[in-house]
């Protein structure tokens, strides 16, 4: 299990990959699966837009990349880092991936199902358990998407 530290690193490397997607337009999701050795196996940032995919979310991505890297499916000893609590389709695939652990930054009121709006995690729902940190970081992580969002609104009209 990593330590605050180590948590706070790699949660730093999730949102060096976050902020790639935004040159792409893409949702500044930014996904890190480290290895059980400590190293990095694999990043993604959501790539919805570009690849017209609703379920190129980052870590889908990153899990897909850490099974082609480590030559299987099964990830046990694993541990997937992301900048935004996982929806309910990347927190099953956690599970079915057989990932130790997942470390989020920010909560998502909207989707979050690691505990804000569901908890798809919860021990002893499925055949594998997932431990959830959650918090590193917490505020730069929440402070890139609002950014990203607030360019993506229309500004107010100006009356004459």
């Amino acid at each position: 299990m990593g330590t605050e530290e180590q948590n706070r690193q790699w949660m730093r490397r999730a949102l060096d990959v976050a902020e790639r997607a935004i040159a792409r337009g893409e949702v500044p999701v930014g996904a890190v699966v480290i290895g059980p050795d400590g190293e990095v196996v694999a990043e993604a940032h959501d790539a919805r837009e570009h690849r017209h995919d609703p379920t190129a979310h980052a870590e889908i991505l990153a899990l897909r990349l850490a099974g082609l890297r480590l030559g299987g499916w099964n990830l046990e000893g694993c541990t997937l880092v992301v900048t935004l609590e996982p929806c309910a389709m990347c927190a099953g695939a956690a599970i079915l991936a057989r990932i130790d652990r997942v470390v989020y930054g920010a909560p998502s009121d909207k989707c979050g199902a690691c505990g804000s709006v569901i908890d798809v995690l919860e021990a002893g729902l499925f055949n594998h358990t997932v431990q959830v940190t959650s918090g590193p970081l917490a505020e730069e992580c929440s402070a890139l998407l609002t950014r990203f969002f607030e360019t993506q609104r229309e500004p107010p009209s100006q009356s004459p």
